[in-house]
């Protein structure tokens, strides 16, 4: 952690647990941002001293009111400024003079509204670095700490929000408003809650560290529009996720953003901004979720009960159809039904009605009191093959709801096996939902969402137990031999490498090269193929012909010297008819594979992430099926084979319907390797591997083809 880290830290805990708070900038008028904040700090019964700074007004609700954050005369542990845009920079400088440590700019105005707002925010962070603040905002909603020992509401939200234990941090303000109206309707209790803005100093990356130690946070929330240092964030969610065992759950704006790509590789177009950050989150551990309902339905699973130790639950009903639905649902998310030991069986024979159905999923009767509800979640939760009971609920006219939910309340204390809730309807179920939400029970409006939420907290547990990959270090790497070639290709300014050129430099790196070389007249190419033998593959070689079949530079299974010499002049005669530009390098001449499954490689340099690879069904139909998978480099040997196996192509590879299996060790080795080239030359915007052809278990894969992109 670098020396500012280290002060962001320290300021970051007076900003949470401040001792004395000056609120710069406030006012009288009821309903602005400068007079609200003051009041949400009073009205949340903050545990410290309130200092308001007003250059107008001589007190302010009753508190004696300064001209100037300079002129009060005890010290400050946290400035509030709420000044209009054109004069915060002057009201942070009087803050640095002060000796204040921490601040939050609500104030909006900056580098959200073009350059003059940009310039404004620099010159608040040249203050910052002067006098060794730490700024969160401008352009935020505000901070709020719920503990009972500080009670900071310095927002402008409407309601201070219930204590609890999961931490939320956002890049839009307005987005919080929602959230904590949301929260607020289901009793979803918060330990910090963070709009950070335009995130001008202290970033979420910051907070993700300062919540890592945080013992009041169980659960890490993020709403984020864009990330600026991918890298950096996957360090710390690593950090955090290694260290604390909290889970980070993370909704992320522009799913539909392309991110920019060349023509040249199928990586570059194939590998958007949106699969890219998915791979990168999964990697880290980090837990995507498509919207807001889906992140508290995963998040109070977190935050509520115990996780999972297997994927097996029980589930008791009152009524046969929610029961299947809930059922399919499990089972599609990965889950399985518990089988009841004999004794369980006893339980429930005896517990229910005759009509009753006492296997799993248990169907308590539509008539059913809570009695009969008691009994079946008691025993569930005592067979040793249940890690989770999902209780659902219809509401029947003798279904005492409020009572069944009182019931759960109580049966979920001190277990140590989760318990979710489903209370299907609205308005009869109301008063039974909220019974359970207030205690801290999960409740959920469809089966799919509690089925997902529970796969999300025992997968996460899994991901705990099973951390600590690492990518390997590869000692044969030829780094002279590579360092030269890459050295010779950056030569002239060129940014399209040949495939010859290529493959050299993958030689190096341990990657299986062809069997041929380049020739530059058909004499050669005729002395090359009798030398590897036959059938070869003649392939044109030029910086200008990207795509090769697209020009007719290719011919395959060619089986003899006359072929050879015939395929050499097609292969002239048709590049220079289509491309007559384009500069003949020569003819590259390799030994044909037969009886292989071709798949594709690839890197990209993503502008957040770095060198992401791709893997992937290889061929001509790369771009169609879409068969693709992603991984941010370097690659763990786990990771590299977590890659193959998120594919369809995982299923051809491993073997099926008489086909052997295929070599996944070397795709694995080759993700690897690939890997460590894109760490090492940053250099490479773009690198396919298409078709890598991969032969049976045991006999290796060979580069059919390559070619590289460098920036410009």
């Amino acid at each position: 952690m670098t020396d500012l880290q280290k002060l962001r830290q320290q300021n970051l805990e007076t900003i949470f647990h401040p001792k004395s708070v000056a609120v710069v900038g406030t006012n009288k008028m009821k309903g602005t941002v400068p007079h609200d904040i003051l009041d949400n700090i009073l009205k949340a019964d903050f545990n410290g001293i309130v200092y308001p700074v007003s250059p107008r007004e001589a007190s302010i609700k009753g508190i004696k009111a300064y001209k100037y954050v300079v002129d009060v005369p005890d010290d400050i542990d946290l400035a509030i400024l709420v000044f209009p845009s054109s004069v915060c920079h002057m009201a942070l400088e009087q803050c640095g003079q002060k000796g204040i440590k921490s601040a939050i700019i609500i104030s909006a105005g900056f580098k959200e509204v073009g350059e003059t707002g940009l310039q404004r925010e620099q010159q608040l962070v040249e203050i910052a670095r002067k006098y060794d603040m730490s700024l969160i905002g401008p352009n935020c909603l505000g901070v709020i700490n719920t503990a009972p020992g500080t009670k900071l509401n310095a927002s402008f939200a409407r309601e201070m929000p219930e204590t609890g234990n999961i931490g939320f941090l956002s890049q839009s303000g307005a987005l919080c408003t929602a959230v904590l109206d949301y929260a607020q309707a289901k009793h979803i209790g918060f330990s910090k809650f963070i709009s950070f803005g335009n995130k001008a100093d202290i970033s979420e990356i910051d907070l993700l560290y300062y919540l890592m130690d945080d013992d009041e946070t169980k659960v890490i929330l993020m709403y984020l529009e864009e990330i600026s240092d991918g890298k950096a964030l996957i360090r710390a969610a690593q950090q955090v996720i290694k260290k604390s065992g909290k889970p980070i759950l993370v909704l992320k704006a522009g799913r539909t953003e392309e991110g920019a790509s060349a023509a040249a590789s199928h990586t570059g177009s194939l590998a958007g901004a949106d699969e890219v950050c998915d791979a990168a989150f999964e990697q880290a551990g980090i837990i995507r979720c498509g919207n807001i309902e889906e992140m508290f339905n995963k998040a109070i699973a977190f935050a509520y009960q115990p996780a999972p130790r297997t994927e097996k639950v029980a589930i008791i009903t009152n009524a046969g159809g929610p029961g299947v639905l809930t059922t399919d649902a499990a089972i599609l998310n990965g889950l399985q039904l518990a089988k009841f030991s004999e004794e369980t069986t006893k339980i429930l024979k005896k517990a229910l009605p005759a009509t009753a159905n006492i296997n799993n999923p248990v169907d308590v009767i539509g008539d059913a009191k809570a009695d009969r509800y008691v009994a079946a979640i008691q025993a569930a939760f005592d067979d040793e093959d249940v890690a989770g009971v999902f209780v659902i609920l219809t509401p029947q006219s003798m279904t005492d709801i409020d009572t069944i939910a009182e019931e759960i309340t109580k049966i979920a204390v001190g277990q140590t096996k989760p318990i979710y809730t489903s209370f299907m309807g609205e308005k009869d179920v109301a008063s039974g939902i909220d019974i359970l939400q207030k205690h801290k029970i999960p409740h959920y409006i469809l089966p799919e969402s509690m089925c997902s939420a529970f796969q999300a907290v025992y997968h996460f547990n899994e991901i705990l137990k099973n951390k600590g990959h690492h990518a390997p270090e590869l000692d044969d790497i030829q780094h002279d031999e590579a360092k030269k070639l890459m050295d010779k290709v950056m030569l002239n300014g060129r940014t399209f490498i040949s495939e010859v050129e290529t493959i050299d430099i993958l030689k190096t790196y341990g990657l299986p090269v062809p069997q041929g070389n380049l020739a530059s007249t058909v004499d050669e190419a005729v002395k090359i193929a009798d030398e590897i033998g036959y059938p070869v593959v003649m392939k044109v070689v030029s910086d200008q012909v990207l795509h090769k079949s697209e020009v007719k530079g290719v011919e395959l299974n060619i089986k003899s010297a006359q072929e050879v010499r015939d395929a050499y002049t097609r292969i002239h005669d048709n590049v220079s008819a289509l491309m007559p530009d384009a500069k003949i390098k020569g003819i590259y001449v390799i030994r044909m594979i037969t009886g292989s499954e071709e798949v594709i490689l690839g890197i990209k340099r993503d502008p957040s992430f770095g060198p992401v690879l791709m893997f992937g069904l290889g061929g001509i139909y790369v771009e169609i099926f879409r068969d693709i998978s992603f991984g941010v480099a370097p690659l763990s040997y786990e990771e590299a084979r977590k890659m193959i196996e998120q594919t369809r192509a995982y299923r051809i590879l491993k073997g099926s319907r008489g086909h052997s299996p295929r070599d996944i060790d070397k795709i694995v080795d080759a993700l690897i390797r690939l890997g460590q080239l894109a760490v090492d030359y940053p250099q490479i915007q773009e690198l396919d591997i298409n078709p890598l052809f991969v032969m049976d278990q045991g006999q290796g894969s060979i580069i059919g083809d390559a070619r590289m992109l460098l920036k410009n």
